[in-house]
């Protein structure tokens, strides 16, 4: 089977949202074993900040956010003795959960690495409009949900919320 062999390189979740706030969460869950190598890795403590410029994963550009508007990514390969990276061999079922501004990158893979990929959000984060395509890119969002406002909104279910009663037996 062929496996995912472009590497992700590596980012922060959020610049690539439509969303601004702190309570941010991204979960990925392997559906297939993911040996160490091919896993995800992340630098310790990057989620208090700064954002960093988003590039695109192909070309490698910086191309959304204005020049001098964010910081440049780091070059962790070039100083990885600078970065307090972890990393995890995972089973279907694992999850790790992180940070959206989680600095994070993975290495291609010769064997199958399918995952499940979601983002939960808190109360804090609201609607932060961009010039540019996000992904997803919730069209019309902008049109109904003006910039600044919670994610009171159909696309943003609640799963869960402070008030929701313990569930007993």
């Amino acid at each position: 089977t062929a496996g995912t062999r472009q590497p992700t390189p590596w980012h922060q979740d959020q610049p690539y949202y439509n969303i601004d706030g702190r309570q941010t969460c991204s979960v990925w869950t392997p559906l297939d074993p993911v040996p160490e190598p091919a896993t995800l890795n992340f630098v310790a403590g990057s989620h208090l900040g700064p954002w960093l410029m988003p590039v695109s994963f192909l070309t490698k550009e910086a191309k959304w956010f204005p020049d001098g508007a964010l910081s440049p990514l780091p070059d962790i390969e070039a100083e990885p003795d600078r970065h307090r990276i972890l990393k995890w061999a995972l089973e279907p079922g694992d999850a790790v959960f992180f940070h959206m501004l989680t600095l994070h990158a993975s290495a291609g893979s010769a064997v199958r690495r399918r995952v499940l990929s979601l983002r939960f959000i808190g109360d804090d984060v609201v609607h932060a409009p961009r010039r540019w395509k996000t992904s997803p890119e919730f069209p019309g969002l902008a049109d109904t949900l003006p910039a600044g406002a919670p994610l009171d909104h159909p696309s943003f279910p609640v799963v869960w919320t402070a008030s929701d009663p313990p569930q007993t037996k």
